[in-house]
């Protein structure tokens, strides 16, 4: 698989046209070309291909246009991007498939309830962000505060995958889901597998690491242990749908040694508030 990892530029929001792009049918795909054109206009067009009845839309030149898939209710429905993802793509997606050939910035699956996202390159900060469902998979590396406030419900459990290495903050403020750090596909491999305050007022869902993390990394929240075989077996379908997205090997992966971070306590700052 090509790495697109480096690909594309940074977008930038200045100098765009404020006009509907050429949108092309070839049957049940939708083709448009996003090269100068405003977010405002980018989305209103792929609305529109899903309304005329595209199951696939492919977005080409992408650059730095955010809300891509931004609150699309439409299982079933594979968008694709080819560039450089904005902020806030995936937003409060709800079953669409949303695929990124290229980077993705910042806020990636912002309050996402179902579907999957699939990064094939690296991602910014706050990835996953109050995500309630469905699932992040990303090829290379991760910014700050990736999972934050991550959060499950009943069946729905959120999901993300992390193909290489990640900044502070690390599941912070976890309510549930599960986070994976791998640690394999990633432009700096002299640096720790993740930053400081992983888990910093985690209270619910799980974080696996692959490999080991200091004492000093972890939030005072969580407890620190080796991923077990019962662990490992509730990690691998996760990891075979990220190895199945990338051309990998799930049993290389899972070969290698797991940390495993969970909450000790449910309610881990009762002790700030009033009780009546």
């Amino acid at each position: 698989m090509t790495d697109v990892r480096h690909a594309t530029p940074v977008g930038v929001t200045e100098g765009y046209r404020r006009i509907s792009p050429k949108v092309t049918r070839d049957g049940d795909i939708a083709l448009i070309d996003a090269t100068g054109v405003y977010y405002e206009q980018l989305n209103a067009a792929v609305r529109g291909a899903i309304a005329d009845g595209a199951t696939t839309v492919r977005i080409e030149g992408v650059n730095g246009q955010r809300y891509i898939g931004a609150g699309i209710r439409a299982p079933g429905v594979r968008i694709e991007a080819y560039g450089t993802a904005g902020n806030d793509s995936a937003m409060f997606a709800d079953g669409a498939e949303i695929h990124v050939f290229g980077n993705a910035q910042d806020g990636i699956g912002n309050t996402m309830s179902s579907g999957r996202v699939v990064v094939h390159g690296d991602a910014g900060d706050v990835l996953g962000y109050g995500m309630r469902g469905g699932r992040i998979l990303v090829k290379g590396d991760v910014g700050y505060r990736v999972g934050i406030h991550m959060k499950a419900f009943e069946k729905d459990v959120p999901v993300v995958v992390c193909g290489g290495k990640a900044r502070d903050f690390f599941g912070e403020y976890m309510a549930g889901g599960v986070l994976v750090l791998l640690g394999m596909e990633t432009q700096f491999p002299e640096q720790p597998l993740v930053g400081g305050f992983v888990g910093t007022g985690m209270h619910g869902g799980v974080i696996y690491l692959r490999g080991a993390v200091e004492a000093w990394q972890c939030g005072g929240e969580v407890g620190v242990s080796t991923a077990t075989a019962e662990d490992l077996a509730s990690l691998r379908p996760h990891v075979e749908e990220w190895a199945g997205a990338f051309d990998a090997d799930a049993d290389e992966i899972l070969a290698g040694p797991f940390t495993r971070l969970a909450p000790m306590s449910h309610r881990p700052y009762g002790k700030l508030y009033a009780s009546l």
